[in-house]
């Protein structure tokens, strides 16, 4: 059990999530040494072969069908896969993105025919996944997005540039969310796949330069009148892209949030383990009341966090997690979680401050829990519709 001294939610404590659970560890502590990941980190994102390596061993699209390729598992799988991820360090290998955000979009839009074309792809690693929402004049806003997609043919052509997307450097499978008819607002938003290695006018821009998050991929994408055929279009139907995107958010938000607990439990740990060996006025600083009393108050909120995440897992298994709840999800955990983290750095003192030091990096890679897949400020907006 992790510092919190709190289990997972009941449906995780399960014989095969554990044995799973399990095999997630042997393979990311052979795959994924820290050796490997400090080059990942160097160069900015995780190596092409990695992403090989994860759909052999079945770790990719865990959830799809067995008839398509996958395991045909539940969420749950999902969920350990994210948590043991960050638990090892795995940096920038984008799990919870291929797995959680742009495979679902496939399982539950798509037509017969176009599972049977990319599921299988997705599974085995063939295929890397993005998925294309924010641009630079339109984050949070999907509704004014300005990428359009114009039927061209028996197909559509596609301009407009998109940033800070995951996987942008690496992903060849891209979920484009463009404007089929720009006179319809969120009526006329539809989702086209971009199967980069298909199609010409596609360009990637520069990897930019974080603050964090240092072997994640966050590119700029641009389509210069690239054309896809219609069968690429998600759904076969025109404008259900908005319709779409609301569908599968608030399970990309709950996972958000139960990296946020992840990230909390291991900053606590951190800094237990460092104001214990670290001695001041002959006596370690973990023994000052300030100490205890500072760790005691992370302690207590992030235990508080998981019990309502633990809850909200049990909410999402059962189909009942709705926008509002994993909005408040999302809002309080990355929220509480950076106040923990900020916490912690202040307890390892100037050392919080150096980058060999565990708690600088996960100080530098949570800022952006409180910004993407939805700003807090976002997450607000939609709390207050329902009062």
């Amino acid at each position: 059990m992790s510092v919190l001294d709190i289990p997972e939610s009941q449906s995780m404590q399960d014989p095969d999530i554990e044995m799973f659970r399990d095999s997630v560890r042997r393979f990311f502590k052979q795959r994924a040494t820290p050796d490997r990941v400090e080059k990942w980190r160097e160069a900015g994102q995780v190596d092409r072969e990695f992403w090989n390596e994860a759909g052999e061993a079945g770790f990719l699209g865990v959830t799809v069908p067995e008839q398509y390729g996958g395991a045909g598992a539940d969420f749950r799988y999902d969920i350990t896969l994210v948590q043991e991820a960050q638990r090892n360090d795995v940096d920038g290998f984008a799990i919870s993105l291929h797995n959680v955000i742009v495979t679902p979009y496939i399982q539950s839009h798509a037509t017969e025919e176009q599972k049977q074309r990319w599921l299988p792809k997705l599974v085995s690693g063939e295929s890397i996944a993005a998925i294309a929402m924010s641009e630079p004049g339109a984050g949070s806003d999907l509704q004014s997005i300005r990428t359009i997609a114009i039927k061209d043919g028996n197909g559509y052509r596609i301009n407009g540039s998109k940033t800070f997307i995951s996987n942008g450097q690496l992903a060849n499978f891209i979920v484009v969310v463009a404007k089929t008819d720009p006179k319809l607002g969120a009526r006329g938003t539809s989702l086209l796949i971009v199967e980069t290695d298909k199609v010409e006018g596609f360009r990637r821009g520069k990897k930019l330069d974080k603050i964090g998050q240092d072997a994640q991929d966050t590119s700029e994408l641009f389509f210069d009148d690239v054309w896809v055929p219609s069968e690429n279009l998600l759904g076969l139907e025109e404008g259900r892209g908005f319709f779409q995107l609301m569908a599968e958010l608030p399970r990309e938000r709950l996972l958000m949030a139960i990296g946020g607990i992840v990230t909390m439990e291991r900053a606590l740990e951190a800094t237990i383990e460092y104001t214990k060996s670290r001695k001041a006025f002959g006596q370690s600083i973990f023994d000052f009341q300030n100490t205890q009393f500072k760790l005691a108050e992370c302690k207590t909120k992030a235990s508080v966090a998981k019990i309502f995440i633990n809850d909200c897992v049990e909410k999402a298994l059962k189909g009942e997690l709705d926008g509002t709840i994993s909005a408040m999800a999302k809002y309080w955990v990355t929220e509480t979680e950076w106040e923990i983290v900020d916490a912690c750095l202040q307890l390892h003192g100037g050392y919080g401050y150096v980058n060999e030091y565990p708690i600088a990096r996960i100080f530098r890679d949570s800022r952006v829990q409180r910004i993407y897949g939805g700003s807090t400020e976002i997450m607000k907006v939609l709390i207050g519709r329902t009062m």
